[in-house]
């Protein structure tokens, strides 16, 4: 391969890697959430969603979240965030809210999982609303977490392929 094909390999996977990224920030900017797609990582929100499932997010950040409504909200000190449906709403005249959820698998609300002395979660802790969900297709993400050699060879052979193959 002469050092033209191989810059041209290169500027291939620069804008395929580009491409995913304008794509997340399109979905960021369209959905209005910090985090538009997230991967269910467990079984907490069965039969609802199931391990794997792929969820799409809204926020809007004035929007009401109501009881049965499904969020995924951020702890402060834990990296991943939380799929779970809000269970109950207390809200002041002013239009401040706080809200308890649980999941629709779990026998207990989710004040164990807050963090220590948090009782409930603000509008500032959910990152977004499930508006609509894929089954089953975030399972490669759970794989590669769950196997992290597995990212390197995926990561290994798919710039193998974008560097080898050639255009006619």
């Amino acid at each position: 391969m002469n050092k033209r094909q191989m810059y041209y390999q290169i500027l291939n996977f620069g804008m395929i890697v580009s491409t995913a990224l304008m794509i997340w920030k399109g979905l960021m900017v369209v959905t209005g959430s910090e985090s538009p797609i997230v991967v269910v990582l467990s079984g907490s929100m069965e039969p609802a969603f199931h391990r794997g499932d792929l969820l799409l997010l809204t926020h809007e950040p004035k929007g009401p979240i109501r009881v049965g409504d499904i969020v995924v909200f951020k702890i402060e000190g834990r990296e991943i965030p939380i799929v779970h449906r809000v269970l109950k709403v207390h809200e002041k005249e002013d239009g401040y809210a706080k809200y308890l959820t649980k999941g629709d698998n779990n026998s207990v609300d989710d004040r164990g999982l807050y963090a220590p002395g948090q009782y409930w979660l603000e509008r500032k802790d959910i990152i977004g609303k499930a508006k609509g969900f894929v089954p089953y297709i975030g399972i490669v993400t759970i794989l590669m977490n769950d196997y992290p050699q597995l990212k390197y060879v995926i990561l290994a052979t798919l710039g193998i392929f974008v560097l080898v193959k050639r255009e006619n």
